[in-house]
């Protein structure tokens, strides 16, 4: 592993660890007979749920800090069984916390609005009213006591094993890839990502048909997993009275369904600037159509060489430093000199790449694999985006931490823009670097307004069609054909999609969140609005965005962008405005085109 860990414990499963865990796993017991033995939350009663939700947030924190530490063992190397059994081991520990937490529903929901109102005014929860409206607000769908119990324990062996069996299963498939000059290797799923963002569309289609070949293999193993984590959702919301399979994943996201209407209503209006980008992609590449495999294709200019890792901690360090200092600061003595990133691409690692924080060290690591293209560099800036929010949340309490997705992929997605404006304004960058990073934030746009409502309106209609029965592996395909057509259009060749998006796209099986995709394209079109503000307003705004990061577990999000920016982000206009920011790269692309890729 290409990271230190040693902050986290000197070693696996040593002394500290184990001692560690075994005083969670005591004080976990303590807070499930405590929370148990008490009434419904009254006058009376008010200090003692006080003192146990204290209880409760230091095993959060220290949870947060073991589980941390683990899933950066077990996603570096999944051929370990050590570590995947250490991370089942923490599932289960997780449902004894979930357990405790269910006392507190429990005691929640029966309470009336005086004597929870009561509860929230204490002084030892000051700065945990919002953690505590949500749990109310939860709380009001939650079954009975025992039902919640029973689910939690077949959770552990049901849905989450299923998440646990795709993880498993996909970190350890390979493919073997044949190249233009007819080398051969089989190579990790891990490093299929890269092959796809090659600028040699043989290579990429190579590693498109060699990838879905070996999905085709697990096609079943796929399909079984998500059907199954599909079809406990919907039992489960079924029993809580849930009237739509949105209502939980709006509640997770913390915004309503007026404020994602607004934005995808915008994006419909406008969904021709991301088609636009895509025929230019397809105009450069002399084709009349873009493939699936297309989507994250840069620019092939003649004697293009791979970044190296030094070069892209060079390139994201000089564009963090140059436009936001502190950003860049960040970077350079925690990201880089504390090496907080396991980078380096090998067999074993899971595919995909994340940001995950300790509340107990305060610190974050970066799991990614990097394969010397520049959407790797763009992926390192922006999980060191996320990285910054853990920083400036770092004195809250674990209470105020609990930011949503939709604001946590805003924060990584304006490290992105820092990034890409930092090259593009330095006067010293020449046109052909220039045209390379108009390319990658132009395709990361139409990958946004693209690819992720692809993912949001397949997961729509598989959930739709899923309560009728288990879906086949060929419907699911079929599903993922349709919907792709209908979003891209006609800018996407015939018999150029990806009838397998649904099994390789390990965000479908992410079973700690329903719907995970939709706050990708929130997060984006946010950050755009808020870096454009950025640009008028200079540095000053940074003080604005950093409170926004700070709040971005105290509030609904609509309340936080309230707060903090001053803007109604209810409204279509404001989301409308942000997509038409991305003519001005695309215009900019167009204009330099000629210079840098004659005849194209």
């Amino acid at each position: 592993m290409s990271w230190d860990l040693t902050s986290y414990f000197p070693e696996f499963n040593g002394v500290e660890m184990l001692q560690f865990k075994e005083a969670i796993r005591n004080d976990v017991a303590a807070l499930q007979r405590s929370a148990a033995a008490l009434p419904v939350v009254n006058a009376a009663s008010a200090p003692d749920w006080g003192n146990l939700l204290l209880q409760h947030e230091d095993v959060m924190r220290r949870m947060s800090h073991l589980g941390s530490y683990v899933s950066c063992l077990a996603s570096s190397d999944a051929n370990n069984e050590n570590y995947l059994k250490e991370e089942a081991d923490l599932t289960r520990m997780r449902a004894e916390i979930a357990k405790a937490r269910i006392e507190f529903l429990r005691a929640i929901k029966a309470a009336d609005e005086q004597s929870f109102a009561a509860l929230t005014a204490r002084p030892e929860l000051r700065g945990a009213e919002n953690y505590l409206h949500r749990l109310r607000e939860e709380a009001k769908r939650s079954m009975s006591a025992d039902k919640e119990v029973l689910a939690t324990d077949l959770g552990v062996d049901g849905m989450q094993a299923w998440g646990r069996l795709y993880s498993t299963v996909s970190a350890k498939l390979e493919f073997d890839m044949i190249f233009p000059d007819g080398a051969q290797k089989r190579l990790p799923m891990s490093q299929r990502r890269s092959l796809l963002d090659h600028p040699d569309r043989r290579v990429r289609k190579a590693a498109f048909d060699a990838g879905n070949k070996a999905w085709q293999t697990i096609e079943d193993t796929a399909a079984a997993a998500l059907n199954a984590i599909a079809g406990a959702r919907i039992t489960l919301n079924r029993h809580r009275g849930v009237d739509h399979f949105l209502d939980i994943a709006l509640f997770q996201a913390a915004v309503t369904r007026k404020t994602v209407d607004a934005m995808f209503e915008a994006l419909m209006a406008n969904l021709e600037i991301p088609r636009r980008i895509l025929r230019l992609k397809a105009t450069v590449m002399g084709q009349n159509g873009v493939a699936w495999y297309d989507l994250g294709a840069p620019l092939d200019l003649p004697g293009q060489k791979p970044l190296s890792w030094d070069r892209a901690k060079s390139l994201v360090s000089a564009s963090f430093t140059r436009a936001y200092p502190s950003l860049g600061n960040f970077f350079n003595q925690q990201v880089i000199e504390k090496n907080w990133v396991d980078w380096e691409p090998r067999a074993g690692k899971r595919p995909g790449g994340f940001c995950t924080s300790s509340m107990l060290s305060k610190e974050s690591r970066i799991f990614m694999t990097y394969n010397e293209s520049l959407g790797d560099v763009l992926t390192l800036a922006h999980e060191s985006g996320h990285a910054y929010h853990g920083l400036m949340m770092r004195h809250l309490r674990p209470y105020a931490r609990g930011y949503p997705m939709t604001l946590a992929e805003t924060a990584s997605t304006f490290g992105e823009q820092v990034l890409m404006n930092g090259v593009l304004d330095d006067p010293s960058t020449p046109d052909r670097e220039k045209a390379l990073i108009l390319d990658v934030q132009i395709g990361h746009g139409a990958i946004y307004l693209l690819d992720i409502p692809v993912r949001y309106e397949f997961e729509k209609a598989f959930y739709e069609e899923r309560p009728s029965g288990p879906l086949s592996v060929s419907r699911l395909k079929e599903l993922m054909i349709e919907t792709q057509r209908r979003v891209l259009g006609n800018v996407l060749e015939r018999g150029g999609e990806d009838p397998y998006f649904w099994a390789s796209k390990l965000h479908f099986y992410i079973t700690g969140l329903t719907f995970y995709n939709f706050p990708y394209t929130f997060g984006y079109l946010l950050s755009r609005g808020l870096y454009r503000m950025f640009k008028n307003e200079g540095r000053k705004f940074l003080l604005k965005y950093e409170e926004f990061l700070r709040l971005a577990g105290s509030d609904t999000v609509e309340n936080v962008v309230t707060r903090t920016i001053g803007e109604d982000i209810q409204k279509p206009d404001f989301w409308g405005a942000a997509i038409m920011s991305l003519e001005e790269p695309l215009n900019a692309l167009e204009a330099i085109l000629p210079a840098v890729f004659p005849g194209r």
